[in-house]
């Protein structure tokens, strides 16, 4: 019963002790939003208005001047080289239906008398990556 006391009490404190903390950094995150605001200037329509056109007829300007350039990665189309993405993945796919040479343990279509899933589950129990006798 006393170590039971004991870790109610240790939870208690531990809770506690982190809630305490979590108001504490909430209340100084409140203190430092409400100490740094920055200050508010007043400014009439008349000078809106004007900053206003002015920054309007800088953009009409700069408009006419601005023609994007053709994506490119290294030098080539960026959309040549999606198609060449777009290829490669397709054929990656494809080769990854069939297993490597190397890890066969027989040929494709040698063992007629099972499905393929059947021959990868038995393949996988008897050819374990765990050493034996262990």
């Amino acid at each position: 019963m006393e170590n039971l006391a004991w870790g109610l009490q240790m939870t208690v404190l531990g809770m506690g002790l982190v809630f305490a903390l979590l108001g504490l950094l909430w209340g100084l995150l409140t203190l430092v939003l409400v100490l740094d605001k920055e200050p508010v200037t007043k400014v009439s329509a008349e000078t809106s208005n004007a900053l206003a056109e002015r920054i309007a007829a800088v953009a009409e300007e700069a408009v006419g001047a601005q023609v994007p350039e053709r994506p490119s990665v290294n030098g080539l189309p960026a959309d040549l080289v999606a198609a060449i993405l777009v290829a490669t993945m397709k054929h990656k796919l494809t080769l990854r239906r069939q297993a490597a040479p190397v890890m066969r343990s027989n040929w494709p279509g040698s063992q007629l008398f099972a499905s393929r899933w059947v021959t990868a589950g038995r393949a996988q129990q008897n050819h374990s990556w765990q050493p034996r006798g262990k």
